[in-house]
């Protein structure tokens, strides 16, 4: 009889046993369907994601060894500039900032993704012949504006991501001086560079990069969602709990970029949209 009544208790302690099991099966079965599923080589898995987040026009999109970049210039410079944020303020030191900036450098800031907004409107504008223009497009300009938008949204999400993720985070700004910025010039400058260069050897390292820089957007996004959903939100305290959120968030990621991928697959076949 005493073991009987045992029974729902135990019953209910292989659920929970399961439950946080099935946590971390869960996503790390879609991320690594992800990895494994086709196609096989880096560069159309590259080119895979950009189809997914990206027009990628040709006339619009960087070429190398007469390949164009996954990319598109402008979401080139948009993903490429994250990456020159986040890698920047681990140099800088800050890697658990959880501060935005003060409202000085956040205005300017704002500007970078203005800039950004006026380029695309002007740009786009060139698809009516009739329409009028501020300037001639071009892709470097559209690279120049897409990077200062991407290292704006670096410098804004990176502080929002630990605070959401950690149970403690450093008093500090992700960055504290409109001067601080210059930090991260020369960096941008060696992209604006190397992307007018055309040099072959650059293919791969540029299509890695900036679609690594979808991938860490979109993961830190989607954890932070994640987090929220579930009301774990600084909770983290070590970086074994920490990397069940992000596993969380590149598994979302992964099935949203599939389910955008479909979406302009569909579109594309039904009504014949070139992008």
């Amino acid at each position: 009889m005493e073991g009987t009544k045992n029974l729902p208790h135990t019953s209910a302690a292989a659920w929970r046993r399961l439950l946080r099991a099935l946590r971390i099966v869960l996503p790390a079965l879609v991320v690594v369907l992800g990895i494994v599923s086709p196609p096989w080589s880096i560069l159309d898995k590259a080119h895979l994601v950009g189809y997914g987040v990206c027009h990628q026009i040709p006339a619009r999109t960087f070429f190398f060894n007469n390949q164009p970049l996954p990319l598109c210039a402008r979401c080139s410079g948009t993903y490429l500039g994250a990456v020159i944020g986040f890698i920047g303020l681990q140099i800088m030191g800050r890697r658990r900032v959880g501060e935005l900036p003060p409202a000085g450098v956040l205005l300017v800031l704002a500007g970078f993704i203005a800039l950004m907004g006026i380029d695309g409107l002007n740009s786009y504008l060139s698809f009516f012949p009739a329409a009028p223009q501020l300037y001639q497009p071009a892709n470097v300009l559209r690279l120049t504006t897409g990077l200062l938008n991407g290292l704006a949204i670096s410098l804004i999400v990176y502080p929002v991501f630990n605070f959401t993720l950690w149970q403690r985070t450093e008093r500090r700004r992700s960055i504290n001086k409109v001067w601080e910025l210059a930090f991260f010039l020369p960096a941008i400058g060696i992209v604006v560079f190397a992307m007018e260069s055309g040099y072959d050897f650059l293919l791969y390292p540029l299509a890695i990069l900036s679609t690594s820089g979808v991938l860490i957007l979109l993961t830190m996004v989607n954890a932070m969602i994640v987090m929220i959903l579930t009301r774990q939100e600084s909770m983290a305290s070590n970086w074994g709990q920490a990397s069940l959120f992000i596993l969380w968030g590149v598994a979302v990621s992964f099935l949203e970029l599939a389910a955008m991928i479909v979406f302009r697959a569909f579109m594309t076949a039904q009504w014949g949209l070139p992008f």
